[in-house]
């Protein structure tokens, strides 16, 4: 608790603008050095010269003005289409950091308790059973069903210990039960329905016991639904996009703005089709499209502590809870399995920096970020008030240009 007191007068202390301006000033006018951010520029421009990225966004902002705010290449390449600031791009997982706030704005409402049982919300989970996998005497992979020892809770979804997992991590004898249930062909079912498979499936651990990426935010999706009464498009809509002027997001592209949608190739395995006018199924976990812009004013809430021009979503002591690490133990591992990286911890979902050693690029304790599985990627570093987006789609390369555009602004960095 002290340690989240502690980050909310952090947050506290940040600048609030009045208006987060589209405008961009100089960087030296908010202790950025031009030069430096400008190499960005020539790193860019030349991987899209060498066909590496197809092309890309970057936006960023210290003291609420933005201080870097350009497009690089092509939007689509093989029609020629150039990448614009307002180009739309699919985010995955970073929707989870909108689900985040969805979850903790009905906390602050009352409405719903970290402690409270899944199984409240979605009859369903009261029959889950954990999948223990052991050899039988011709040493093959088998699954026993059992009780969890623990009860699954809203924690344990919010932080990734609910046992769930994606279709594409869990041991490989489960991982077939998954594929058998078709839990990578979800896209035309409704949330509801996807929960109700979910439910069947077992899990890998005991709730509450490893910090496992997976389905657990899709989950959290439907929970919001039976809360608030609201399919999770209209709540996403109605109580974060409108208030925060987030313009361009959502989970669907219709009409003249499906022009804007930055291209990816419908052959990767995680493909979605945004532009489907049948779509049912609204991923908590990762079925939005954004903009840098919009993307840019979510962020800038957080780190103003949950306002935005005069429009508050969360109280800053619930800001600074959700963005600090809640894994504990449990977190800053170094094996593949934990998303996050080595030198980061947990919160809801955002991976927040627990020490300054052990990653591969710098940045300050208690900064936060969270990424997209086709590349997209923000931070937030309330000590340096100052937020980025990158936006890219390029699945294969997401790891490194998080790396590489998170250095070479830090770098950037002159007072």
């Amino acid at each position: 608790m002290l340690s989240v007191l502690l980050i909310s007068s952090v947050f506290a202390a940040c600048a609030q603008p009045a208006v987060f301006s589209s405008e961009t000033v100089k960087p030296e006018d908010v202790g950025l050095s031009s030069e430096r951010l400008n190499q960005i520029d020539t790193v860019l421009n030349d991987d899209v010269a060498a066909n590496k990225i197809n092309g890309a966004v970057l936006l960023v902002a210290r003291d609420g003005k933005i201080a870097y705010f350009k497009s690089f290449g092509y939007r689509d390449n093989e029609k020629k289409l150039l990448m614009e600031k307002d180009s739309i791009f699919r985010v995955y997982s970073m929707t989870k950091s909108i689900t985040a706030l969805a979850v903790a704005m009905l906390m602050d409402e009352g409405k719903l308790a970290l402690t409270d049982p899944v199984e409240k919300y979605i009859p369903a989970f009261k029959d889950i059973k954990v999948g223990e996998v052991s050899k039988d005497e011709t040493g093959k992979d088998v699954v026993t069903m059992a009780q969890p020892s623990n009860v699954m809770t809203i924690q344990n979804l919010a932080t990734h210990t609910s046992g769930l997992s994606y279709w594409f991590f869990p041991p490989t004898v489960i991982q077939a039960m998954y594929l058998q249930a078709g839990m990578n062909k979800l896209e035309g079912l409704t949330n509801a329905e996807v929960c109700e498979k979910v439910a069947k499936m077992p899990l890998v651990e005991n709730p509450g016991t490893i910090y496992r990426y997976g389905v657990s935010y899709d989950v959290l999706g439907r929970v919001i639904e039976v809360v608030s009464g609201m399919t999770l498009d209209k709540f996403f809509a109605e109580r974060i996009y409108k208030p925060l002027e987030m313009k361009d997001s959502g989970f669907q592209i219709t009409g003249e703005d499906i022009d804007r949608l930055v291209y990816l190739d419908p052959a990767w395995p995680l493909c979605i089709d945004v532009t489907d006018p049948n779509r049912k199924y609204w991923s908590g976990g990762g079925g939005s499209v954004s903009t840098a812009m919009d993307w840019a004013r979510f962020a800038q809430m957080l780190l103003n502590g949950g306002e935005l021009e005069g429009k508050r979503l969360l109280k800053p002591t619930t800001v600074a809870f959700i963005t600090s690490d809640q894994l504990g133990p449990l977190g800053n591992r170094d094996d593949a399995l934990y998303i996050p990286g080595h030198g980061y911890g947990v919160g809801f979902d955002f991976y927040v920096r627990v020490d300054t050693a052990s990653a591969d690029f710098p940045a300050n304790v208690g900064e936060f970020c969270k990424g997209g599985a086709a590349g997209t990627v923000y931070w937030v570093d309330p000590k340096e008030d100052l937020v980025a987006v990158f936006m890219v789609s390029t699945p294969s390369l997401r790891e490194y240009y998080r790396n590489l555009i998170q250095s070479m602004i830090y770098k950037a960095v002159v007072d």
